[in-house]
């Protein structure tokens, strides 16, 4: 570091993001931009997220030491191998997906015959507001951020991306990618569900008008994250299908507990509930640096 070329593809507001971090802190001489629409590359460059954008994608991985995948998951290979033949010998790949083991499985051995090392990524930050006018520089700071190599990965590029990841404030842990799947079917994948659904419930039609009246912070706070892009969600939930299944048939056991307490007027196991939801969160709060 610095880079003397990093390249973002799909500029929205992780990208964006990265493109204003890396601008902030001088971490490269040029920040390319990959976008699909012409009319995104004026809007890029006028948001300043980006020091050029392009449609162009061999044009915009030219010479490029560091290539970011900040599509969605369905698209990363259609998105990636028009590059390829592009990408300069011994570039590192890296991406921002939610998912990782379908997406390292289908990408390493895709950049190592194009020369180029694949190493998985996963920041734990973003927002439900999406694009490039949501960007915000300071994003990643503070954030923890998966790096999911594998046997075949290069050190020197796993070192090149926890490395990156430090440089924008964002706190590297590796795990595999089998292993985050798994964790973040929970922490991640799952309070997305259940937000949803609070939404698709509480907020239906279906309900006197009164209804949206009466839901104050505690169902803005709960429900926030069901303004995310459906899109990119419903390709997330697929992508983990088999982690996400299993979580939510424990927690749809855990709340027939909660209702069988409940119609059995049980005080004592529904304090308890109450009581250790309390402690655990109030334990994991004291001990995390991400934002409330």
């Amino acid at each position: 570091m610095p880079f003397q070329k990093i390249t973002i593809a799909g500029v929205g507001l992780l990208g964006g993001s990265l493109g204003l971090a890396i601008k902030q802190r001088s971490l490269a001489k040029h920040v390319a931009g990959f976008v699909r629409r012409e009319a995104s590359i004026a809007e890029c460059e006028q948001l300043g997220v980006v020091d050029g954008a392009t449609t162009d994608p061999q044009q915009a991985v030219k010479d490029a030491e560091l290539v970011i995948l900040c599509t969605p998951l369905a698209r990363m290979r259609e998105v990636l191998a028009p590059m390829l033949p592009a990408l300069k010998p011994g570039a590192v790949i890296t991406d921002v997906g939610s998912v990782k083991a379908g997406v390292v499985q289908e990408l390493e051995s895709l950049v190592a015959d194009a020369g180029g090392r694949f190493v998985g990524s996963h920041p734990m930050a973003g927002a439900e507001k999406t694009g490039a006018s949501a960007a915000r520089a300071d994003l990643f700071v503070n954030a923890v951020c998966v790096v999911t190599p594998t046997p075949l990965s290069y050190p020197d590029a796993v070192d090149c991306v926890e490395t990156f990841w430090r440089a924008v404030g964002a706190s590297p842990v590796r795990l595999t990618p089998e292993v985050h799947d798994h964790l973040v079917s929970r922490s991640s994948h799952l309070p997305h569900v259940v937000a949803a659904e609070l939404a698709n419930y509480v907020l239906s039609p279906a309900h006197p008008q009164e209804q949206a009246l009466l839901c104050a912070n505690g169902f803005r706070d709960t429900t926030r994250i069901a303004s995310s892009s459906p899109e990119m969600w419903r390709d997330i939930v697929l992508a983990n299908r088999k982690n996400l299944g299993r979580v939510l048939g424990v927690f749809i056991g855990d709340l027939q507990k909660f209702q069988n307490a409940l119609e059995n007027g049980d005080h004592k196991t529904i304090e308890e509930f109450f009581e250790r939801a309390k402690q655990r969160r109030d334990k994991w709060s004291s001990q995390s640096d991400s934002p409330e």
